[in-house]
This record gives structure tokens, C-alpha cells and sequence, in this order.
């Protein structure tokens, strides 16, 4: 689908490939969440993806996300918004304010920080453990060596809600690859949520078992670099 085509099109293409990849997979399409990122994008591009009825939506940045969905959410209150971003300690508390799902939790530190705000707040959110299966010193993630032990202690030790697993794949790597390990990981510790697959690769993430994917360019269009901000 071209630039041209407004973004309400570009979701219903999505959302028709999605259907078609679930029933190649011999999966039922209501088991995948489509996750619309809408980092970057204004308020005003994202009003007609919510007036269209998609309600899941995805944020790389705290401050950005304060900005665009209190007034998003008075008008929606049933939007749901994932953070898919690393998170930094110190805007824990704004998260947990402000998130439904978050996406990236992916060391000791955090998890702690996490679920000391979410008893003081009363959100008990339900958080992915984010998983760096290319080992790319570069980008978040705990290590696939380090995720077993690291999934236990965010259960056990820190009493986070861990639903499933995230990943992001190497740019240059064949993602079926990653896909295919991450839910090997998520099996042994039962977890039946993945985090996995974006515009260029949701295709294969359905067929790997992905219960969420997180989609930008592919239904607000080209992205523009953000701000230089945390």
C-alpha cells in the first residue's frame, strides 16, 4: 500500500494480513494483538487510528507518551497503551502512571524499581521481560543465557506480573531465528504471551507464535526522527 493511502487503509491492510497470516499459521486471528506504534506520530495522527477502533497502541518514550495520551484517553478511555521502549529507573513512576503493558523490562534494577511503584500506586500492570536474542551490546534486553534466572527473580523476588516475552531481532539477521528462540524460552517458563514482530517481519512473528506485534510505518506511514530527548 502506498504513502498516499491514509492511515485508517493502512490499518485495515494490516489488519487483513494479520487475518491472513493467522490462518496460514492455522491460528485464530482474535489471539493477535496489533500493537500501533505511534511513537513519533501527534495526537492528531493517531485520532483516526482510534476513531477507526483500533485500541492497543505502542510508545517508545515516557515524556513523549505524557504529552499526547491524557487527552487521548478522556476522549478513549478504553485505549490501551504499551510501552515498547527501554525504560529508564527514574521515570518509573510516570510509567506506571501512565501505561497499561509494559514491554521492556530487562534488568534487576528495574523490576525493583517497578514493582515498588506499582504497590504504591495500586497498578499491579502486567509487564513483558525483553529479551536481546541477537546479544546486541547496542540494544536493551537481558541476555538468552541470563533469561531463565532473570524470569524467576521478576517473579518470585521482585512478584512482577510477567505475561510473556518481547524481542527485538538484529536488522541483518534471518528474525525467524530469534522468533523461534524466544518462544523456546517462554515455553519453559509457561508464559503464552510474545512481544514479537514489527512492520517488515509480523508476518513471520504470527507464524512463530506471536501474540502481539507492534506495527508503525506500516499503518501511520514514514516516520520522522524524534526529538533528542528522553
Amino acid at each position: 500500500m502506498n504513502d498516499h493511502a491514509s492511515s485508517t487503509e493502512r490499518l485495515q491492510d494490516v489488519q487483513a494480513r494479520i487475518a491472513e497470516a493467522a490462518r496460514a499459521a492455522n491460528r485464530a486471528t482474535g489471539d493477535i494483538t496489533l500493537i500501533a506504534v505511534s511513537k513519533t506520530f501527534p495526537a492528531r495522527a493517531i485520532a483516526p487510528v482510534l476513531a477507526a477502533g483500533q485500541r492497543h497502541f505502542g510508545e517508545n518514550r515516557v515524556q513523549e507518551a505524557r504529552e499526547k495520551w491524557p487527552a487521548l484517553k478522556e476522549e478513549y478511555p478504553d485505549a490501551i497503551v504499551h510501552l515498547i521502549g527501554p525504560l529508564q529507573t527514574n521515570k518509573v513512576k510516570h510509567a506506571v502512571q501512565l501505561f497499561d503493558v509494559i514491554h521492556t523490562v530487562d534488568r534487576d534494577k528495574l523490576a525493583g524499581e517497578l514493582a515498588k511503584e506499582m504497590n504504591r500506586q495500586g497498578r499491579h500492570l502486567p509487564v513483558f521481560v525483553q529479551v536481546n536474542t541477537g546479544e546486541e551490546p547496542q540494544k536493551a534486553g537481558v541476555a538468552p543465557g541470563e533469561a531463565d534466572a532473570f524470569i524467576e527473580r521478576c517473579r518470585n523476588e521482585h512478584g512482577l506480573n510477567v505475561v510473556g516475552l518481547m524481542c527485538i531481532p538484529p536488522v541483518n539477521e534471518e528474525p525467524s531465528l530469534h522468533f523461534a528462540l524466544l518462544r523456546k524460552i517462554a515455553t519453559r517458563h509457561d508464559l503464552k504471551q510474545l512481544s514479537m514482530g514489527m512492520s517488515h517481519d509480523f508476518e513471520t512473528a504470527i507464524e512463530f507464535g506471536a501474540t502481539h506485534v507492534r506495527v508503525g510505518s506500516a499503518i501511520f506511514g514514514p516516520r520522522t526522527p524524534p526529538p533528542s530527548r528522553t
